[in-house]
């Protein structure tokens, strides 16, 4: 009789061996620009989504599964496996832009390894970690493994921006019974703040027109603007980093993902910072020197907000636009998960208000709480703890928005381990090879607690 030793050194084994053929399709789908481009073709998000949409779906026939693809173009599917239960894995194939391509060492699109890490934009976010909880079951079912239950993996097109795929699928499709989303870190988010993105929206009494950032959930690394009187001694009298580009002005920051936004630079804010320091006083800069800069959680407008399983609101300027008509200010925040929505929209809607502008929501996604003593997150922290022998790590609480609010009984779960760096939305996005080895021999066994 095979040990559970011997089974698990067998799908090591087999793991080994198909590295290879995991980066190869990872290559084939990191290649694909696949952000956000309403390019007036049929497809929703864009042709590019589309093709990696397409390219997934082709690489899971290729390893046996049954596909599936929205005639719309919002989600697709693979599925393998019989049985009444239906394990749910989502992942999403659409990624942020890449950003100032001068800050990448290699293009984002084409993906290479070094040094142990492989780089490309959506190598992390969430490209890499969606295709190797495929590779982990595909891993289990060669070498023999027998499934009492269905495995569903759901591919959405939109994450990154409005989220208009999920409830596609949603009201398209078979819920599944209980899932997890490969979109985080380990060992597993119990619990993700209510995600707020809006529109601040003000009379331009200024003649300046710019704009800047590349998405409302990233902290924006630079912003390229025409040079002003006053402005690059502004900058140098404020000690703020830039760098003269094309006959223009950049304001340099440093970009991280709007949930941890207060580690991050926002050059969109230092530059409205040293327009008001060389005498441009525009409504945005008014209320960003007032309210944001020196805090890390805008708690001149909100006081603190805070909570003990969530932490702090987090407030992001991901965008700036200044039209001949309006100064337009659009921000991402992280609301704890015991506050309440309405009070933060009120709060801000005032506090805005004194400077000139009106709110305007653009999206929100409700936040999530699973209970500790769920079974689906005993079930996953076993399978944790037992690859990685990590009794110390325990659930946490998230900034982030995954496809966990998507469905019931669902997690975020992986791939990034702790203590090893989070690059998503990042210049130089990679996953580390070793770690991304991990994390599917973690998969693997959770795969193997769901049976039944």
């Amino acid at each position: 009789m095979e040990t559970n030793q011997s089974k698990e050194a067998k799908y090591y084994e087999k793991l080994e061996e198909t590295f290879s053929d995991f980066l190869k399709d990872l290559d084939s789908l990191i290649k694909i620009p696949s952000f956000l481009k309403e390019d007036n073709t049929k497809y929703p998000f864009g042709k590019d989504i589309q093709n990696a949409l397409e390219t997934m779906l082709q690489i899971c026939k290729k390893l046996g599964m049954k596909t599936y693809i929205d005639p719309e173009g919002y989600y697709g599917y693979a599925e393998v496996g019989e049985g009444e239960k239906l394990v749910g894995v989502l992942g999403h194939l659409d990624v942020v832009p890449p950003g100032d391509l001068s800050k990448w060492d290699n293009p984002p699109f084409d993906p290479v390894v070094k040094d142990g890490k492989y780089y490309g934009r959506g190598s992390q976010d969430d490209k890499g970690p969606t295709l190797a909880a495929i590779y982990a079951l595909k891993i289990l079912l060669d070498c023999g493994f027998k499934l009492n239950y269905r495995v569903r993996f759901i591919f959405g097109t939109d994450e990154e921006n409005l989220w208009r795929d999920m409830p596609k699928y949603v009201e398209k499709e078979e819920m599944p019974t209980v899932g997890f989303t490969p979109d985080s870190k380990f060992p597993l988010i119990y619990a993700e703040k209510g995600l707020l993105q809006c529109k601040l929206i003000a009379k331009n009494e200024s003649s300046m027109e710019f704009k800047g950032g590349d998405a409302f959930n990233s902290v924006p690394s630079s912003i390229l603007v025409e040079e002003t009187k006053g402005l690059v001694e502004a900058l140098e009298q404020l000690e703020y980093e830039y760098a003269e580009k094309d006959g223009k002005i950049e304001v340099l920051g440093k970009s991280v993902h709007a949930q941890v936004a207060e580690t991050g630079i926002n050059a969109i804010n230092r530059y409205l910072h040293a327009l008001s320091v060389s005498g441009i006083e525009t409504k945005s800069g008014r209320f960003v020197v007032e309210n944001l800069l020196g805090y890390d959680f805008a708690e001149p407008i909100f006081g603190q907000v805070k909570d003990e399983h969530s932490g702090e609101l987090k407030f992001n300027v991901g965008k700036i636009e200044f039209t001949p008509e309006n100064e337009i200010l659009c921000i991402d925040m992280r609301i704890p998960v015991t506050y309440d929505k309405e009070l933060i929209v009120k709060t801000l809607s005032e506090k805005a208000k004194e400077y000139g502008f009106e709110y305007f929501q653009h999206d929100y996604l409700k936040s999530i709480y699973t209970p500790l003593d769920s079974e689906l997150v005993k079930t996953l922290m076993s399978a944790y703890q037992e690859v990685t022998g990590d009794l110390e790590s325990q659930p946490i609480a998230g900034g982030g928005a995954t496809y966990a609010r998507a469905i019931n009984n669902c997690v975020a779960f992986g791939y990034v381990l702790p203590n090893s760096p989070k690059t998503e939305h990042q210049p130089n996005e990679y996953i580390i090879l070793d770690d991304m080895k991990v994390a599917m021999k973690i998969y693997m066994k959770a795969f193997e607690k769901f049976i039944d």
